[in-house]
């Protein structure tokens, strides 16, 4: 991968929260581990350090992934669409959760029939982990 390199942010188009959602996926076998939002400073964070940094819509703050989790997320590589409205980040999850939950991805339920299934197992408890 390419250095990545913060100056060029052109072609990104914020909606009018001035956020821009992102699909972090995992660089090395393609698992789509959850959807969240940038805005510019979380974005700029995000390439000057190589972690993701989200904006936390309900917490109206930024979000350095791993934080409290330790599920840091190292990027290895970002990519727009053809519109400039989402984008998608290739990262290696460390931790291996991404989901506050404590499954790996947040795509952990699959339509069975008329029914949710849980597909997986969390890799962690969330209530040992997050202690408010």
């Amino acid at each position: 991968m390419t250095e990545l390199n913060k100056t060029d942010l052109s072609g990104i188009k914020y909606d009018a929260d001035g956020l821009v959602p992102v699909i972090a996926q995992d660089h090395k076998d393609g698992t789509i581990l959850m959807m969240a939002y940038m805005n510019a400073e979380s974005l700029g964070l995000t390439l000057e350090s190589g972690k993701a940094v989200y904006w936390s819509r309900s917490r109206k703050k930024l979000w350095r992934k791993g934080e409290e989790s330790g599920n840091v997320q190292t990027v290895k590589a970002l990519y727009k669409d053809c519109d400039g409205d989402t984008l998608v980040i290739k990262v290696d999850q460390i931790g291996g959760a991404a989901c506050h939950t404590g499954h790996r991805s947040c795509f952990f339920s699959e339509r069975d029939g008329n029914a949710w299934k849980v597909i997986s197992t969390p890799v962690f408890n969330p209530a040992e982990v997050y202690k408010k």
